[in-house]
């Protein structure tokens, strides 16, 4: 998903049903090489659980890798646009904690930008019961790269209120130490080409901002428009390149 900002099945994902139709459009997609990474090289096609699915956009890459998916999430706002895009995959209201599936169900669960939503001690025993033996854990997240100028001066504007959720490291270790799971990682990157105001819709589908009030979220988005308006990276362009670092862990229980 759904959304570090998102995703996934704690009560404070679900504010994303509020913004599910910006979520799809001005969300980043997955590189292909990480996605690779997060199931395992060789073999073939898997049968892959995306957990914390929101609209799709890790469902999408892993089906283009060859593989079968079945899309978990608790907002039927997020469900709906993911079977708008992919109407084939099977869509199923559920959680981290309590996923809708037999046991050794598939042969690897994902997660991408909603595993910090996760309760990890019952949700890394529901992921042991529908893995089958040697199935795999993947955890992918995109984060803003702020080597950027333009974009390291976005994130002083959101860091203000971009808080609360655990480093993604650290998530990761919660789980590799629940599951007694080996940690391999790879780095990778994506970018979106995208005008201001798809700037400003991303932003708008942050979790913290979807919660906010009309007014203070309306006064918000304009300090990112403002931003926008006067960095000299993006002053007066209508097209701009929002890159994002990619970081996908592959977790092997043990």
């Amino acid at each position: 998903m759904a959304g570090p900002d998102d995703g996934g099945a704690r009560s404070p994902g679900r504010s994303f049903g509020s913004v599910a139709a910006g979520y799809a459009a001005q969300r980043p997609s997955y590189p292909s090489d990480a996605v690779a990474h997060l199931l395992g090289r060789g073999g073939g096609p898997r049968q892959v659980l995306d957990v914390g699915a929101g609209t799709g956009l890790l469902t999408e890459v892993v089906l283009a890798a060859g593989h079968e998916v079945v899309a978990v999430d608790p907002s039927p706002e997020m469900l709906a646009q993911l079977t708008a895009r992919r109407p084939g995959v099977p869509a199923l209201a559920g959680t981290a904690e309590s996923v809708p599936l037999a046991d050794a169900a598939v042969d690897a669960v994902v997660a991408g930008q909603a595993a910090h939503w996760f309760d990890v001690l019952p949700a890394a025993r529901e992921f042991r019961r529908v893995l089958r033996p040697g199935g795999v854990l993947g955890l992918v997240w995109n984060g803003r790269d702020e080597s950027v100028p333009w974009v390291a001066a976005l994130g002083e504007v959101l860091a203000g209120e971009e808080r609360g959720h655990p480093a993604d490291a650290a998530v990761v270790d919660a789980f590799a130490a629940a599951l007694r799971a080996d940690v391999a990682v790879v780095e990778s990157g994506i970018a979106q080409r995208v005008s201001p105001e798809d700037v400003v819709g991303g932003v708008a589908t942050r979790s913290y901002v979807a919660v906010m009030d009309e007014v203070t979220r309306g006064a918000f988005l304009d300090g990112v428009r403002a931003l926008l308006a006067d960095h000299p990276d993006t002053r007066g362009r209508d097209v701009l390149d929002l890159p994002y670092r990619t970081t996908a862990y592959r977790l092997t229980p043990g």
